[in-house]
């Protein structure tokens, strides 16, 4: 019998983890200008996207609009990158309750690597810790680790139904609830 550690999506989620890991990291090591610049890209598309007519407002209305955007862009952006490493690391750890030592441990980890992303990112010049982030991180990290929780509950309850009709097929006894 394979060993459930073994499973290669298993292997490919924890390669996956360790590279949302490593992305998160790179945009901790952006320095505060280059941080900006990068979240404003994104804000500028998502405000133009949003805003009719951004280009024909005013300067100073521009600016406002900008400067609010780039606060949710930022904070959006922890939130999605911590959500994705939630997901990746909780289909690593496998099937599972969601309220189980291991969906434990999987929030533990990701509660630890969104502290000490923070702590890296007080060494980086222009940049802070800043506990809200934390926060922000973790809250991604439950949603990704929730999505992932009902992904495999719907995954486990498509399989037990196949297996249901299969065995009905073939002449077996079904199942009745």
């Amino acid at each position: 019998m394979k060993s459930r550690f073994l499973y290669p999506s298993r292997i490919i989620f924890s390669l996956l983890s360790v590279i949302c890991m490593a992305a998160i990291f790179c945009f901790s090591l952006e320095n505060s200008d280059e941080s900006s610049e990068t979240s404003m890209k994104f804000t500028k598309t998502a405000v133009n996207i949003a805003v009719d007519d951004f280009d024909d407002l005013p300067e100073k209305k521009q600016l406002s609009i900008l400067d609010k955007a780039s606060f949710i862009i930022r904070k959006s952006a922890h939130f999605s990158l911590f959500a994705m490493l939630g997901f990746l690391i909780s289909m690593s750890v496998g099937r599972r309750r969601l309220f189980s030592t291991a969906s434990a441990g999987v929030m533990l980890f990701c509660f630890l690597y969104a502290v000490s992303d923070e702590i890296h990112q007080s060494f980086v010049p222009g940049r802070s810790c800043e506990f809200r982030d934390m926060m922000i991180d973790t809250s991604g990290a439950l949603a990704g680790m929730l999505a992932s929780v009902a992904i495999i509950f719907i995954h486990r309850k498509i399989t037990e139904n196949r297996k249901n009709d299969h065995i009905s097929l073939s002449g077996g006894k079904t199942h009745e609830k």
